[in-house]
């Protein structure tokens, strides 16, 4: 049996990503029958993809309003003075360290381009303890940071590629 091209591994590999973020919790027998691979060539590709950092882990999608919490997105915008030390606070998780001592869960982050260079993802009891996580921010960062805009998320329609299960919801905001 001739081996696989490069072109074909590399678009076997895109569609178990695709069904994995879908739901990874899923059997390796029913993930390949989504496919059309062999249980073995999905448990493979799987653990080379968590060998090599492709996938960096798993995690569970959670209604916010359930746990009683909302979610919020902070953009903030940086100053033109240098980093310095401040980058071994980022890599430390300084801020999310503390962010769980006010009861705020920082679900995601990142650098961003364009307008603004950094947006935290994350959940609160209400917008004071947002308010909260900007002054740690702030307080951490004094020279850094030039801007912080809080966001309030209304209603999610699509979280890790998973359409709301209650998306009829919508309705009401319209």
């Amino acid at each position: 049996m001739p081996k696989s091209s490069k072109k074909q591994i590399n678009e076997d590999e895109k569609k178990l990503l695709r069904i994995l973020r879908q739901n990874s919790e899923d059997s390796i027998e029913n993930i390949a029958k989504k496919c059309g691979f062999s249980r073995q060539k999905v448990w493979r590709i799987k653990k080379r993809f968590e060998k090599n950092k492709t996938i960096w882990g798993y995690s569970a999608i959670v209604d916010d309003e359930k746990l009683d919490r909302t979610r919020y997105m902070m953009l903030v915008k940086r100053s033109h003075e240098p980093v310095d030390d401040a980058i071994n606070k980022i890599i430390n998780l300084t801020v999310q360290k503390k962010s769980e001592k006010i009861g705020v869960d920082i679900l995601s982050g990142g650098y961003l381009h364009g307008r603004y260079d950094w947006v935290v993802i994350f959940t609160a009891k209400d917008i004071k303890n947002a308010k909260k996580l900007s002054e740690i921010l702030i307080t951490e960062y004094p020279q850094l940071i030039s801007e912080v805009e809080i966001i309030e998320y209304v209603f999610m329609l699509k979280e890790g590629g998973i359409v709301n299960p209650e998306i009829e919801k919508i309705r009401e905001f319209f």
